[in-house]
């Protein structure tokens, strides 16, 4: 359906506390494709495990997967190019599933995620820096 121009476009922003390597698949053809799906998401990352979950609110005809990426950076670039994606005639729903995150998870997660956020900052840092020296001195 399209939107109104005074409309704003429907954004959804996470953070890294909702972000996970945990993903849930909902809307995938109960046709037994299991090994095909997790061909699928490999190609954006390793996973660790690719299951059949029991899910009360499941379409008919339909499962539900449990998908689990070894880092987060896979499961969010995996989240972004497939959710959405028509598979086997079916359109994906991902969505990201922290509840299933350990401790240790949890702490992974926030540690990458600080180093990411430092390793950006000394980069503008030092282009910053490169910038000040070459209009001070001309080099």
């Amino acid at each position: 359906m399209p939107r109104y121009k005074d409309e704003p476009p429907a954004i959804r922003v996470y953070t890294v506390c909702d972000e996970s390597k945990y993903l849930i698949v909902k809307n995938v053809p109960a046709l037994g494709c299991g090994d095909e799906l997790s061909r699928l998401f490999g190609s954006y990352g390793d996973i660790e495990e690719c299951k059949p979950m029991d899910y009360e609110d499941c379409e008919p005809f339909t499962d539900v997967y449990w998908v689990k990426f070894r880092q987060v950076n896979n499961a969010r670039f995996a989240k972004r190019k497939l959710d959405e994606f028509v598979f086997l005639g079916n359109r994906l729903q991902i969505s990201y599933a922290p509840q299933y995150e350990s401790l240790s998870d949890t702490k992974e997660k926030l540690e990458g995620r600080r180093k990411e956020v430092l390793a950006r900052l000394s980069r503008k840092v030092l282009c910053l820096f490169y910038t000040i020296l070459i209009s001070l001195f001309g080099l």
